[in-house]
């Protein structure tokens, strides 16, 4: 009687699957009217319905967030497949996973045989790494096949940037691809002194500002770093560091010669520069082992400014995290290096089941803007309402403070540009970075990754010497007078040209293929 049961059970079951596969087909499901229908794709075109009667495939997808601020994820991800199921047959299981237990997290999934078929990497993760351990497939016939939207989003320079090895295993969202350097300010204090902004274009121009503030703000710091624990030349880039600074190509060409920073005439002058303000109270006495947060010092009115990247949006993005209003001055032209377009990727990991399936989805990131608008805001009526066609705002009850899908990381999906922008903020903003992308300079060594495995010992020893000298002379504590050369000789006995020598070896390598 119970094997009578069990074969009545699997019987029922299946003609459960059967009704269901020929009673929904080309239809939406019924969670679809919380999606917008509108059919408006990124790119202009229609996105195929799919008129395949294959078995659904489940992918599961890991999202780079905060997860404390993303409670209503399962809702998006029922909203999700019930606009995809037609499109691609594609079921998904969203984990999001927070920065802080990224790396650990993503490593134990890799190193496993646990299915991961769609996720996001990084080269402050590991890319490389994770390439050369083979846990990355390559990406290129998928994207041939698969990713027609990808490659007409992107274009051929940002696509190619995450090639290894002539691979591609790396697909970058569309977003800010350049970074240039500037001085963002404290805007009440800017009007208070009549400083005139514009006329500061290089850090020479910044010492009269700082002499203002330090005569007439007793308490104010005038400048602090921009990032913890970094030193304060960190955003300085007037070269394409090529990955990791230990060799680097002044200018972002140099005639492709690759030389040490360090030893530079720029970078001696602006020590010298570093080491005056510092005698002069125009940095603060702990800027080179200080673990306080720039924007939370800025916030308790101890700070007049601080130096950062400068991208479109970037001072009202400012102003809002420090709860004041700011004001800026780049100083540095954005420049496109590997580095700054390649700050985060998708990857379809060794371990994924079906990797057409994945590229598939990851194509309609790219291409259509209710499945961008989905995963960046939320469902319409529920965590965001229409204003106009591309603007939107909070519904009733609803604020950033308290909203249950804070998606943080929106330009992680794909085509940001597509998304829609929030009430209050500029409405032209994607269409500005995208000029901001096509004006800004592009490196000559765009694309090129410095593979260390040669050279991990000296880079361990060098690190070591970098982590005695650097921060301290770039905040001035330190006499570049004479710990500069000193600083020069323990890095060349660390190994430092060695470095430098299988850089321009594997650079001179990449050139003739590019």
């Amino acid at each position: 009687m119970k094997r009578i049961g069990k074969l009545m059970f699997v019987l029922l079951a299946l003609i459960l699957v059967i009704s269901a596969c020929g009673g929904n087909s080309g239809k939406n499901g019924s969670n679809t009217d919380s999606v917008s229908s509108s059919g408006n794709q990124a790119t202009g075109s229609e996105v195929p319905k799919n008129d395949s009667k294959e078995k659904i495939t489940n992918l599961n997808v890991l999202i780079f967030g905060d997860g404390n601020t993303v409670k209503d994820l399962p809702i998006i991800q029922d909203a999700v497949n019930a606009h995809i199921k037609d499109l691609i047959n594609v079921k998904v299981n969203m984990t999001i996973i927070s920065p802080g237990d990224y790396v650990q997290k993503t490593n134990l999934l890799l190193s496993g045989n646990e299915q991961v078929d769609l996720m996001i990497v990084s080269p402050f993760f590991g890319y490389y790494s994770q390439v050369a351990r083979g846990q990355l497939q390559p990406l290129d016939e998928l994207i041939d096949q698969h990713g027609p939207d990808i490659k007409s989003v992107l274009g051929e320079d940002y696509l190619n940037t995450s090639r290894v090895n002539g691979k591609i295993y790396g697909v970058v969202p569309m977003k800010d691809m350049a970074s240039g350097a500037g001085l963002t300010m404290r805007k009440d204090l800017v009007d208070k002194y009549g400083i005139d902004v514009t006329k500061i274009k290089s850090l020479e121009d910044m010492t009269a500002v700082f002499k203002v503030i330090k005569e007439n703000e007793p308490g104010i710091i005038p400048l602090i770093s921009g990032a913890t624990g970094a030193s304060m030349l960190y955003f300085n880039k007037w070269y394409d560091d090529l990955g990791d600074g230990l060799g680097v190509l002044p200018n972002f060409d140099n005639g492709m010669k690759v030389v040490n920073l360090f030893e530079t005439t720029e970078y001696a002058e602006q020590l010298k520069l570093m080491r005056e303000w510092y005698n002069k109270g125009y940095i603060g006495k702990d800027a080179a082992t200080t673990k306080e947060v720039h924007l939370d010092v800025v916030k308790a009115g101890r700070a007049f400014s601080y130096f950062g990247p400068t991208k479109v949006g970037k001072v009202e993005q400012e102003s809002n995290s420090t709860g004041r209003p700011m004001v800026g001055a780049e100083y540095l032209a954005p420049a496109s290096t590997t580095s700054s377009v390649l700050s985060f990727m998708w990857a379809v990991p060794l371990n994924a089941k079906t990797p057409e399936k994945s590229m598939k989805l990851l194509n309609l990131m790219y291409k259509d803007k209710d499945l961008i608008n989905l995963l960046s805001w939320g469902v319409e009526g529920t965590h965001y309402v229409k204003i106009s066609d591309n603007v939107i705002n909070y519904p009733e009850g609803i604020t950033a403070a308290n909203n249950p899908y804070a998606m943080g990381t929106k330009w992680q999906f794909g085509n940001s540009f597509s998304a829609y922008t929030l009430n209050g903020s500029d409405p032209d903003i994607f269409k500005k970075l995208e000029e901001f992308n096509k004006s800004a300079i592009k490196s000559k060594a765009l694309g090129f990754s410095f593979d260390n495995s040669q050279v991990k010992t000296e880079i361990a020893a060098v690190t070591n010497v970098m982590n005695t000298y650097k921060n301290a002379l770039e905040a001035g504590l330190l006499d570049p007078a004479d710990k500069l050369p000193e600083y020069i000789s323990k890095l060349k006995e660390a190994g430092i040209d060695k470095i430098i020598e299988e850089k321009q070896k594997q650079l001179d390598e990449w050139v003739k293929f590019n």
